[in-house]
């Protein structure tokens, strides 16, 4: 398919639809155009994969709330890249196909043959400016990989898998009961639909070996704390030679004692005294790209909030940035000289103003 459809027009639903309205458009348009269904229309798998990316995103309030804003790019820039298939859509919403086709052989698909590998789920610390700017990280991940003596297979090198004769390679096993056909997974193969009658001496027939894997977690500016990223193709190998699942990063961001974020904005505070802001002054602040100076304006009332346009956290799927807000803490002195008392003094006489009076030291109050 050519330029992306809009996600809402895929499902047929309105831009204010809530989750229950999604989930059920998804499911009527998923059994419309479920390649099982559709065996003799390839435009089906496409339409298919098409409708499991907008489910993927409207589902989702993070990511729907990115597409709302910037389009298809919104989501890409949270990591969510569509599906590179139709295994790994049943995969990823294995619960709800197998509510919605538990008749359609096992789930929606065969499972005999090649099976897609379990995704994997691993949390990630990273400093605030790394979630600011973005960065790269290697990671290493304890997973079964690819058996390189039979290539996956499971099968020791110059023998092949047989069909399973129980179920003839489809992995499952019909039993009539009464009126009624019951589909289950077949115990002599397992659901793989196939036989390793010699086993390869490496992975015993599994296909796999437990390995740390090195891979590169690709962190966008402006991620957030408990955002997930996905790295397609970083979870578990597959079964049989299958495609290996994803895996699944969730970010922790340290907290930074100068800023607090919202969203895309950040707030920081500056304290100055009564005299600086009654008088003005500039001081110096810091941004997330280093320090800079600050005018602050004559007259400038205690909990003033200065915004620096365009100074914030870059937005994910997007060129712009959020904005930096500067709150002003204004302090007043606990102790003055004499001299500057009198002249504090002296100066709200001449504004008129009503000020207690200067307290008798204990002589003072003895001889007066």
């Amino acid at each position: 398919m050519s330029a992306k459809r809009d996600y809402y027009e895929v499902l047929g639903v309105s831009r204010d639809a809530g989750a229950t309205e999604v989930k059920k458009a998804y499911r009527k348009k998923a059994m419309e155009f479920h390649p099982d269904r559709n065996p003799d229309d390839p435009a089906a798998e496409d339409r298919f994969k098409e409708c499991a990316e907008a489910f993927e995103v409207l589902s989702d309030d993070q990511k729907r709330q990115l597409y709302d804003q910037f389009g298809h790019e919104g989501p890409r820039g949270a990591g969510f890249q569509g599906f590179s298939g139709t295994d790994e859509i049943f995969a990823h919403f294995g619960d709800l196909f197998g509510d919605l086709f538990g008749n359609l052989a096992g789930g929606g698909r065969r499972r005999g043959g090649p099976q897609r590998g379990a995704d994997l789920k691993m949390a990630m610390e990273i400093p605030f400016m790394e979630a600011v700017e973005g960065s790269e990280h290697e990671i290493t991940v304890p997973k079964r990989v690819e058996c390189d003596t039979c290539d996956g297979s499971g099968a020791e090198p110059g023998t092949s898998p047989t069909a399973c004769p129980d179920c003839n390679g489809r992995g499952q096993v019909i039993h009539a009961q009464g009126f009624f056909r019951v589909q289950t997974t077949c115990p002599r193969c397992r659901g793989r639909g196939q036989i390793i009658q010699t086993p390869c001496h490496s992975c015993s027939g599994s296909g796999a070996v437990q390995k740390e894997s090195t891979l590169t977690v690709r962190i966008p500016a402006g991620v957030d704390d408990g955002q997930t990223l996905r790295v397609p193709g970083g979870g578990q190998p597959g079964a049989m030679g299958g495609p290996a699942g994803n895996l699944y990063v969730v970010l922790r961001v340290q907290p930074d004692p100068r800023f607090e974020r919202e969203e895309y904005d950040i707030f920081s505070e500056i304290e100055i005294s009564m005299f600086q802001a009654t008088l003005g002054t500039k001081v110096t602040i810091p941004t997330l790209t280093g320090e800079t100076e600050l005018e602050i304006e004559p007259g400038t009332q205690p909990e003033t909030i200065i915004t620096r346009r365009g100074e914030g956290i870059p937005v994910l799927g997007s060129r712009g940035k959020g904005d930096q807000h500067v709150r002003v803490k204004v302090t007043v002195p606990k102790k003055l000289t004499t001299e500057q008392d009198e002249k504090l003094r002296a100066l709200a006489k001449e504004m008129g103003l009503d000020v207690a009076a200067k307290k008798k030291g204990l002589l003072g109050s003895l001889f007066s």
